[in-house]
């Protein structure tokens, strides 16, 4: 037991890791109180699908549009120090929204504004975190496991914010949440401040960061696994996560309940998905996540399709735990294969097309389907892009012969493979012949 615990914990050995873990742990929760009362603030003040996928879109079109840029930014400099700047700025952000709301003067318009203010500050720290992980755990052989913590921590979060939000909502009014959310972020910018962080190694001469970002753009297309890995993960993000920009729609008319009944909601899918981190976590090895990432996928749209067709509580909540957690495998499992296999002087600007397939799709997403939604209802909404998931996942299980072939050289260079790994120890136990 204590060796299986060992298992899971093991990227928690790195001070650095353990301090960023304990900090970003606190601040997590208070960001999804914030979400869950933000969704529910914009659906009380304008009662409107289209307006909740229109703020859904300004929180996230920022991702998209500077996210490139960002990775950019991110190669060239201190990734620890981005980070702390932008945990600094999600603090104002948030103590913003709460002076507007304690004061009862907040508007759509101010709700959208911040919004998208907060979206900027995530195309830049999304992919600042991303590739800092690897700064924190010195031992690569513990990426993986770090990388799947990060995912049960944010989803632990998922599961108590939204529980909470709910509760607070009804007892402080939303503007209480988003003060306990700038307070919040305290935790985490204490933490990255109590971190000891290796200067950064010199890079060679800067070229124009336009170049740069074409660079960045060569290197992710031209990779066929980098290449479909994240295809497949802008599609899912397109059509299927606006489901949760939906959900306060789903909780208030089709299962007739209030603001409680949409932190059930939340806090089931974050269930779900802290299951997929932890059973992530518990793997030694990224051998066979290819089939993961493609059966996951498919699992995601056809239990959201019936989650739409759900129009009762007790069969709506365990739906959302698969879709919580084959949502967390899949975006997990992706994330593990592309750090495991980036060289690192384009891991910023990998990871900035990976925020951008899992961040920056999502507000067009959220357009389209909060204007769908207005015409055809929700649920039509998101059974349509569950399905339309489900069908392109079942596209790219057809692919994954020929991406095995691309990735097996790269885990051959690195030992994953553990044919090559016992030819290195036999090689290394036989003295080399004369003239080897």
């Amino acid at each position: 037991m204590a060796a299986g615990a060992r298992q899971l914990t093991r990227a928690l050995q790195h001070r650095n890791y353990r301090l960023f873990f304990g900090g970003q742990s606190a601040s997590l929760v208070g960001t999804w109180i914030t979400r869950v009362a933000t969704s529910w603030l914009v659906y009380r003040l304008s009662g409107s699908a289209a307006i909740l996928g229109l703020i859904g879109f300004c929180g996230l079109v920022p991702t998209f549009v500077l996210a490139p840029l960002a990775g950019v930014y991110v190669d060239r400099h201190s990734r620890h120090k981005v980070i702390v700047l932008t945990q600094v700025l999600s603090m104002l952000q948030s103590f913003a929204l709460a002076a507007l709301a304690l004061a009862h003067v907040i508007t759509v318009a101010e709700i959208a504004a911040l919004q998208l203010f907060q979206g900027v500050i995530n195309a830049f720290d999304t992919p600042a975190r991303q590739a800092f992980v690897v700064e924190m755990v010195e031992d690569r052989r513990d990426l993986a496991n770090a990388i799947a913590l990060n995912s049960s921590m944010f989803n632990g979060a998922r599961l108590l914010g939204p529980s909470v939000a709910g509760v607070l909502i009804a007892l402080v009014g939303e503007g209480g949440c988003f003060l306990i959310d700038g307070i919040s972020y305290l935790a985490v910018i204490a933490s990255l401040l109590a971190m000891t962080v290796r200067p950064s190694a010199p890079r060679g001469e800067q070229k124009h960061m336009l170049h740069e970002m074409r660079e960045g753009w060569r290197y992710t297309a031209g990779s066929p696994a980098i290449r479909s890995m994240l295809t497949l993960l802008s599609v899912v993000s397109l059509v299927g996560m606006p489901y949760t920009v939906l959900m306060p729609v789903i909780a208030s008319d089709r299962l007739h309940g209030g603001a409680h009944t949409l932190g059930f909601l939340m806090a089931a899918v974050g269930l779900g998905a802290l299951g997929g981190a932890v059973r992530l976590a518990m793997r030694r090895t990224v051998l066979g996540l290819g089939r993961t990432i493609v059966t996951m996928a498919t699992v995601f749209g056809f239990t959201l399709a019936l989650f739409a067709a759900s129009r009762q509580l007790w069969l709506s909540l365990p739906l959302l735990v698969v879709v919580g957690f084959s949502m967390m495998l899949q975006t997990a499992a992706t994330n593990t294969v592309l750090q495991t296999i980036l060289e690192e002087h384009m891991r910023g600007r990998v990871m900035s097309f990976y925020t951008m397939a899992v961040m920056g799709t999502a507000p067009f997403g959220a357009l389209i389907a909060g204007a769908l939604a207005s015409r055809i209802g929700a649920p039509w909404t998101i059974a349509g892009g569950g399905l339309i998931c489900a069908a392109t996942a079942i596209y790219f299980t057809r692919q994954l012969p020929r991406l095995r072939e691309h990735i097996r050289p790269i885990y051959q260079k690195l030992g994953i493979l553990p044919e090559v790994a016992e030819g290195l120890r036999a090689t290394q136990s036989v003295p080399a012949s004369p003239g080897a």
